[in-house]
Formats: C-alpha cells, sequence, structure tokens
C-alpha cells in the first residue's frame, strides 16, 4: 500500500524491538508516541523524499509500542532496508488512521499471511469470545503467533494449510471451507486481511451466500 508523503506528516520514532520470526518475514516494535485503535494503520517510510507504505499496527493498544508485521519483498522499495534497520535507529511514521475497526460484536475475522496484523493487535486489546478467525497459510511456519491466538482463542482459531498436514492443521484452502459451510450467520461482520486475490474470493463467497455486503469489511495487502 502507498501514499503520498506530501499528505501525511511523518514523526521520527526509535526502533525498540526487532525479531525475524522466521525466513524474511519481521515484527518490529517501535517507541509509542502515540494512542490507536486496534486495527488502524501507520505510514512509515525510511527516507522523508520517498512515498511511507502503509502497515497494519500489530501491537495491542495498551502495550506501550507500536509492532508492524511485515515479510520482505525482494523488489519493493521499503521492506529490504526496513529489514536491515537495528535497535536504536529511526524510521519515520505517521499518527494512526484507517476505519478497519472491530466494533467488539460478534464476527468472523479471515486472514493470509502478514494479513493477520490487524488482528494481533485487536485479539491483545479487547475480549474476543465471539470471534472466529480463520487464518490461511502455505506452510506451518506461517501462522504467525499462532501460540497466542490458540491460547486467547482456543478452538475459534482455525488454522488452514495449503502445503502442509499435522496437529491442529486443517488441509486445504479457507475459501474451500467457506464454499462448503452452509451456516454462515448473515447477522454478524467479516473483517478480511491479507492479499487481494484472497480479498477479492472471499467477498465474492460470502456475498454468493447472501452476507449483506455492509458487513464485508476488508483491507487489502499488496
Amino acid at each position: 500500500m502507498t501514499t503520498e508523503r506530501k499528505r501525511i506528516g511523518l514523526q521520527a520514532v526509535t526502533l525498540e524491538k526487532k525479531v525475524e520470526i522466521t525466513t524474511g518475514v519481521y515484527y518490529l516494535a517501535f517507541e509509542k508516541t502515540f494512542d490507536f485503535v486496534a486495527g488502524q494503520v501507520i505510514a512509515l517510510s525510511l527516507d522523508a523524499e520517498k512515498d511511507p507504505r502503509l502497515y497494519s499496527i500489530a501491537s495491542g493498544s495498551q502495550s506501550n509500542e507500536i509492532g508492524i508485521l511485515f515479510d520482505i519483498h525482494p523488489d519493493g522499495e521499503l521492506t529490504p532496508p526496513l529489514s536491515q534497520l537495528e535497535v536504536g535507529q529511526k524510521a519515520l511514521m505517521s499518527m494512526p488512521f484507517g476505519k478497519f475497526i472491530w466494533d467488539g460484536e460478534p464476527a468472523m475475522w479471515i486472514a493470509t499471511g502478514t494479513g493477520i496484523a490487524p488482528f494481533l493487535s485487536m485479539i491483545q486489546s479487547q475480549e474476543n469470545s465471539n470471534i472466529t478467525l480463520l487464518h490461511g497459510a502455505k506452510r506451518q511456519e506461517q501462522f504467525y503467533f499462532q501460540t497466542l491466538f490458540e491460547d486467547k482463542m482456543g478452538t475459534n482459531y482455525l488454522r488452514f494449510c495449503t502445503t502442509e498436514s499435522g496437529k491442529g492443521l486443517i488441509e486445504g484452502r479457507l475459501t474451500t471451507y467457506l464454499a462448503n459451510h452452509d451456516t454462515l450467520r448473515k447477522d454478524i461482520k467479516y473483517y478480511l486481511c491479507g492479499n487481494s486475490q484472497m480479498v477479492v474470493d472471499v467477498r465474492q463467497l460470502l456475498l454468493a451466500k447472501d452476507i449483506p455486503f455492509d458487513h464485508i469489511i476488508a483491507e487489502i495487502y499488496f
């Protein structure tokens, strides 16, 4: 996701923690200089002369850090140098914004890849007893922060894996699960976050099952 730097004010923040979760996938935590609502995004850059990129906040709203989760895009302008940032160094960050906000009501969350980030923030920010999370990935190691979700959600956390099998994994795509699910509730909201194709496919499936359009809230990761 990109945006014009002229429209968003950026301030210098210090990197306080850096974790390579798996090869090429990082969780970075910056000093917290503002409050935010789980589900919001920030614009981030390492160069004031270049357009920033948008990242969902991945830390809880009560945390003392602003966390982001990303994987390296080899041809990307920001993720390769961002992965080289060291603790104590500075980045440029905007104030939080965005409307991908869970209202606290019963819902289904659906994520692939690093699209789990806003749900990671939500799960750490408020109670979630009425939530089911569908998490899709190619490999088991790509279910980022799965232990946290298992601890907080139990059997309401479903992992769909397309290339591997293992304990607790559901083999196949989450879209197949949704297509074969005949009792999807029409009175709850569905929050989708991940790659654009997943979001398009899931939206079409939900609409085909008569889920109201305004009950489908999406955040696309390019």
